[in-house]
This record gives C-alpha cells, sequence and structure tokens, in this order.
C-alpha cells in the first residue's frame, strides 16, 4: 500500500512543500529513504524504528520504500522523522491514509517516542499557506510559531502515540490559536539606558538621529570614551516592529534555529559578531546556505566593535547589503537571497594604540601604522556610513558627575514619533524609514529652502563628497527635519548632517 503525507524543506529562508511518499512490499525488510536525502535524513531509518517499537506500534518486517519528492530538493535536517513515521503507520493500516492526505507534519523523532522542536516551522507555515494547505501538525514546541500563519491550523503534538490517535479521531486536539499580536510578542524592556553614559552629548545626539532615520554610523575614538555604551543603548529607542518586520525577522531566525518561545520576535534584534568573525559567518554561506550575522540583524542593529580590526574582506562584504538591503549568495545549482537590511554600527580607535588625538595621552604610533590601520576601512565601504562621529575621551568633571543624562524613553519618544512621520509619508510602500529612501523619493522629499540649498552646494564643492555622500547628507538632513517636526529641510538641519560626515576627509590621510 502507498500512503502520502506533505512536509516541508526549508530553502533559503523559505520553504517547499514536500511529499513524503511511502510503498510498503514483500520482500527482504529493507528501509530505504530517497529523494536526495542528507545524512540526518538517512540517520531518521533508525529513529523511526525505535520510536515506532516504544511507542506500541509494530515495525513492517519487509520492504519499505520512503520517497521525498520532488526529488531533485535537497532535503536536510530531523523534521522529516514525524511524517516518515506517520506514512508507514499509514501504509500498514495503522492510520486511515484519507485522514492523513489533508495534513503537513514536521518534527524530530526521540528514540521513546516523544517529538522534539524542529527549526524552520514558520516558513513552513507560510508556505503551506500559499499552497492552500490548512492543518500542519507541529512540535507542541514550535506551537506559537506556526500559528503566526494565518490560515493555517497548527495542531501541536508531544508524542508520536498521541498524534495517531489524533489522526485516529480517538481523542481531539484543537488548533493552537494566539489572542493578538501583541501576546505573541510579548518582550521584556531593555537593561540599556541612556541615562547611564556620562557625556558625549553630541554622540548622543547623532545616535538619535541614526535610530530615528535607521541610518548607519560609525564612531571613532580613545579606548573607554563610550563608543561601546551607546552603541549598546541604541536598540532601547527604537520603535517596536511592524508585524510584516517581525515576520521576516522571525523566519530568518527561525531556519537557523534561534526563534523564540514565543512565537514572533517583537524587539529589534541586536548583533555583535566577534572582530575574527569570517567573511562567510558575516554574509551566511555554506553546503546548504544559511543566513549570517547581516541576515540575523535585519530589521535590527549590526554591532562591529573594533571595526579596523576586522579582515578586510570581511569588511567589504558588507558594501551590498549596505546599499541593497539584502545578499546574494550563489552556488552551483542555485541562488539564495537572504534579508539584510540592518542599521550598521560600527566602533573604532583612531589608532592602534588608541590614543591618537587624546588630549592629554601622548600616540605612540608612527604616522605609517596610522595610516595602514585607517586605510582597513576602504572610501567605498565607509561612504555607505551615513553618519560619521568622532567620541572624545571623557574628562574628570564629567566622569565624577552624579547628574543622570537623559533616559532612553524620553529620547525614544522623540524617534518614535520622527517614525510616524515617516511611516506616513511612505505609506503604502516597503520603505520603513528615511535611510531606505532611492533616488526617487529623495528628489521628492528632500526638499530645502533657498538657503539650505546654498549651504550644501558650498559643503559639497570645499569638501569634495561624493554623489552617494551628497544622498547621505539629504538623508540624514530629512530626518533631523522629522525630529523637528519641520516638513521643509532648513539650514540647521543641513548643517548639522554635514557634521556627519565628518571622516570622508580624514581617512584619506
Amino acid at each position: 500500500m502507498i500512503s502520502f503525507v506533505s512536509s516541508a524543506a526549508i530553502n533559503g529562508i523559505d520553504a517547499d512543500v514536500i511529499t513524503v511518499e511511502t510503498y510498503i512490499s514483500s520482500g527482504l525488510p529493507i528501509f530505504s529513504i530517497v529523494g536526495l536525502p542528507d545524512a540526518a535524513v538517512k540517520e531518521s531509518k533508525d529513529r523511526v524504528f525505535a520510536a515506532l517499537k516504544n511507542s506500541g506500534f509494530d515495525f513492517p518486517s519487509k520492504k519499505i520504500t520512503v520517497n521525498l519528492a520532488p526529488a531533485d530538493v535537497k532535503k536536510e535536517g530531523g523534521s522529516f522523522d514525524l511524517p516518515i513515521a506517520l506514512s508507514i503507520l499509514a501504509s500498514s493500516g495503522v492510520i486511515n491514509p484519507a485522514n492523513l492526505r489533508r495534513f503537513c507534519a514536521a518534527g524530530e523523532l526521540s528514540l521513546d517516542g516523544k517529538i522534539r522542536k524542529v527549526k524552520g516551522v514558520l516558513p513552513i507555515a507560510l508556505s503551506l499557506k500559499k499552497a492552500g494547505i490548512q492543518d500542519f501538525i507541529v512540535p507542541f514546541a514550535n506551537r506559537r510559531e506556526a500559528a503566526v500563519a494565518e490560515g493555517v491550523n497548527a495542531y501541536p503534538v508531544k508524542t508520536l502515540a498521541e498524534t495517531v490517535k489524533f489522526l485516529n479521531a480517538e481523542i481531539r486536539i484543537e488548533p493552537f490559536v494566539c489572542e493578538n499580536f501583541e501576546d505573541v510578542c510579548a518582550f521584556a524592556e531593555n537593561e540599556y539606558d541612556f541615562a547611564d553614559v556620562k557625556g558625549q552629548f553630541y554622540a548622543k545626539r547623532a545616535a538619535e538621529v541614526a535610530a530615528a532615520g535607521a541610518h548607519n554610523m560609525i564612531m571613532s575614538g580613545p579606548p573607554g570614551s563610550g563608543k561601546s555604551m551607546i552603541a549598546k543603548r541604541i536598540p532601547a529607542i527604537l520603535p517596536p516592529l511592524e508585524y510584516e518586520e517581525s515576520v521576516e525577522t522571525t523566519k530568518i531566525w527561525s531556519v537557523c534555529g534561534r526563534s523564540v518561545s514565543d512565537g514572533l520576535i517583537r524587539r529589534r534584534t541586536f548583533r555583535s559578531p566577534h572582530h575574527t568573525t569570517s567573511a562567510v559567518a558575516l554574509a551566511g554561506g555554506g553546503a546548504f546556505p544559511k543566513p549570517g550575522e547581516v541576515s540575523l540583524a535585519h530589521n535590527g542593529v549590526l554591532f562591529l566593535d573594533e571595526f579596523a580590526e576586522f579582515r578586510r574582506d570581511a569588511l567589504e562584504i558588507l558594501r551590498q547589503p549596505l546599499e541593497d538591503k539584502c545578499i546574494t549568495v550563489s552556488r552551483a545549482k542555485n541562488t539564495f537571497e537572504f534579508p539584510a537590511s540592518f542599521m550598521l554600527v560600527a566602533a573604532m580607535n583612531p589608532c592602534p594604540c588608541g590614543n591618537y588625538g587624546h588630549a592629554e595621552k601622548q600616540c605612540v604610533c608612527t604616522p605609517l601604522q596610522i595610516k595602514k590601520y585607517k586605510s582597513k576601512i576602504s572610501g567605498p565601504l565607509l561612504d555607505r556610513i551615513d553618519i560619521h562621529v568622532e567620541v572624545p575621551a571623557l574628562k574628570i568633571s564629567e566622569m565624577t558627575s552624579l547628574e543622570s543624562g537623559e533616559s532612553s524613553q524620553r529620547i525614544k519618544e522623540r524617534v518614535v514619533k520622527a517614525r510616524l512621520i515617516q511611516r506616513e509619508r511612505f505609506k503604502g510602500t516597503k520603505i520603513y524609514a528615511n535611510a531606505q529612501m532611492s533616488t526617487k523619493e529623495i528628489k521628492r522629499y528632500c526638499v530645502m529652502d533657498a538657503q539650505a540649498l546654498e549651504i550644501l552646494k558650498i559643503s559639497v564643492e570645499k569638501l569634495k563628497f561624493s554623489a552617494r555622500s551628497y544622498d547621505k547628507i539629504l538623508k540624514v538632513s530629512r530626518t533631523i527635519a522629522d525630529l523637528d517636526s519641520s516638513a521643509l529641510i532648513k539650514t540647521a538641519h543641513i548643517a548639522e548632517a554635514v557634521q556627519y560626515r565628518a571622516f570622508d576627509k580624514q581617512f584619506e590621510m
């Protein structure tokens, strides 16, 4: 007898619906799985055998052939354990095959028949919605994630025996339902507060502007000046994720096996890879390509501390995602495109010893060492960073001051207000913030008064800004104007935006 049940294979950050076909025939007891399975899928034979026996079912002593169709799509991971076990039971007559056909199933089996959590459940659920499959049997631990997909009934199960009873209508399992988006996405407040940052008013203002428009930002200053403190507090002033952004982010984390138990990621992600991270780890890849750090930071913050200590090839990887908001990973047989719309926050020292330009400490680096250190940051990469900020060493009076700075909550209120202006401006498009504007939107929305235009012309002519830097200045000035609730970009907005291009000439030394 042949039985059929649907499952799915992860393809990038999406999923392809797979049909698990099982045929049991007379002959020597052989269990074979075909259809381009990887090692983990092939090993499911032993897990399925033990799970069936320990759940009280007989394992057929016949020839068993399991086909994962279509055969030219790669299958990986342990999520095929449950559908394979169910299809074997259906071919054996334990389950009515007609009852099984309308379901999709995913889950890894333990040897005692328990169903373990698997990765990629949200992409699978969304692919089922497109394929018109409504019923999805999922591990109990994945129930919230699966329930995010509207129009898909997620039936959470804990054991193989429980699943069989459910399919045979011996017990009733209700589809898991999340009451609303907020319930699914509850999260704790950020533990970091800008009130803890002493001094550095200019850098904190730059961080506010960066957060308000989702602009990329680089900070340079001596060790201990507060660069990392400021960077770690930026997520606390960012607005909450929109529903569509939350789904996109959760899909990426899900295929990497890092999804949260609450179902959807509601808090903007903050990724801070070490400076020894390889180019592949940043960009993503592997035999079965998976998203890298730039994609895990999608709709959030990618913080690169000790920016100049990263490998040159790893930094150059950032060029495409900074410009296109996605990264393309190519293989011989397929090409994968991963979303990578992140806010880059970089921090670095001004020289190898960190004291170049320090008011009180002596720099021991030679001009050649300083030039070599700064040359690790290429001009094209620096050109793609909107805001450049110098963070000087703190004075003793600032360090000993008992006065608290402005809280993250107050800064966040201004940022959210500016983002609401941008949301209204870009309604009906896929743009969420000023940093994502193309040339077309820049011409339409970055309208200046005559005096501001004249200031911009003089600045570009004297400082020799590139065309990309010119666009960055306009985008940043648009954000500064939004923070002032001004429809028109004025002189003060342009002047402040020009100040945030401080490194364009400094790095040419």
